[in-house]
């Protein structure tokens, strides 16, 4: 029987990994070094292959959004000030602000386009907060959304839009940090995202379910 890891990796590799980073994979496979192995690489490939559906995720979110608030605000919107006075302020001066996020990359950066590019995750997250539903959602939630479902009111969707997306940023940076994922729901985390882009765009969300082998991997799983 071959083994699938050398002496050498079995030896090696948990150290390049860190003791207190593979301690985790080992509390998971009651300390059987192979089998933490294992859990690694599997937790390796799952990660990768979630960057396909949250990139596609990312861009649909963010650009149906970036619609709705130029139908309001106009193709310039990151430099109109009654939009950047009418973005939710935080409470506690530490955590995320959007008004300055999108302050800053306008600062620097030329066009409307990139910009988009460049604004934080969160900053689309904070966009479906209740605040933005008289100046944005109401009138054109369904334009932008219209794959969201027909049963709940605006209001409701937005309100699920805001708790997706904190569950989806939070894989998300997860990932990007190299964190575990193997002790999340990830059919749970998949079905989100692919609900969010499905809002966006059934087409895209059935397109990128082609692409993807989340799926096949989470049922790998060892």
């Amino acid at each position: 029987m071959t083994l699938p890891f050398t002496p050498a990796e079995l030896q090696d590799l948990p150290e390049v990994i860190s003791a207190p980073c593979f301690a985790t994979y080992l509390q998971a496979k009651g300390n059987d070094r192979e089998q933490a192995l294992e859990l690694y690489e599997w937790n390796l490939d799952i990660s990768s292959a979630l960057i396909v559906p949250l990139q596609v995720c990312e861009v649909a979110v963010r650009n149906g959004i970036a619609e709705a608030i130029e139908a309001v605000h106009g193709a310039n919107w990151p430099w109109n000030n009654g939009y950047i006075r009418s973005l939710p302020r935080p409470k506690n001066r530490f955590r995320y602000n959007p008004a300055d996020d999108l302050q800053a990359c306008a600062r620097k950066l030329p066009t409307t386009g990139k910009i988009i590019a460049e604004l934080k995750f969160a900053f689309w997250e904070n966009i479906f907060t209740a605040g933005q539903d008289s100046r944005l959602w109401n009138a054109h939630f369904r334009t932008v959304f219209p794959g969201a479902p027909g049963g709940l009111s605006v209001a409701q969707c937005r309100s699920q839009a805001y708790a997706d997306l904190q569950g989806i940023r939070h894989l998300r940076n997860r990932i990007a940090h190299h964190e575990p994922v193997f002790t999340r729901n990830l059919t749970d985390d998949y079905q989100r995202i692919h609900d969010m882009i499905s809002w966006r765009s059934p087409t895209a969300a059935a397109w990128m379910d082609g692409k993807q082998n989340v799926t096949a991997l989470i049922a790998q799983k060892p």
